[in-house]
């Protein structure tokens, strides 16, 4: 696997920290592929999270929002001592981590049939986006105001 130097990128910018640190923590964390996830856009702002959790049930999940990071967790409960001949599907605890954009916040939430699904949307506040200025014309009865005022 490639390995990225950032020292230079976090010694010339400024309030980048968050993403230098995240691309640098991707980079060391070792590859955990369970469970298998998809990641999709429904929209402009809108995103969904369906993971697989086949053999779970809806109380042995948790899903967290906190910060800029969205955590689901899976323990199974099964009690009963099972002699198996053959396990593929796979019970053992898992902890699944997305980091989130600012402003992402977590709708929903649904599980059917081994299927988990998080549903995400992206809310910048409204001081947060562009606004247009209108550009005022000075007309002349304006105009003469000003060249009186500065008389």
């Amino acid at each position: 696997m490639r390995t990225y130097d950032f020292a230079p990128l976090w010694r010339s910018t400024i309030g980048f920290d968050r993403l230098f640190n995240l691309l640098d923590e991707t980079q060391h964390r070792a590859e955990d592929n369970y469970p298998p996830y998809n990641i999709e856009r429904l929209g402009e702002d809108r995103y969904q999270i369906s993971l697989a959790l086949a053999g779970y049930n809806r109380n042995e999940i948790a899903v967290t929002a906190e910060q800029n990071v969205l955590t689901v967790e899976g323990r199974k409960s099964d009690k009963d001592q099972h002699q198996y001949l053959y396990q593929g599907i796979s019970a053992r605890p898992f902890k699944r981590q997305f980091n989130l954009a600012d402003y992402v916040q977590v709708r929903t939430a649904s599980f059917d049939n081994g299927l988990l699904q998080v549903e995400l949307v992206r809310e910048i506040p409204e001081a947060m986006k562009p606004k247009r200025i209108a550009i005022n014309a000075v007309g002349s009865s304006e105009l003469s105001q000003i060249e009186a005022k500065a008389a």
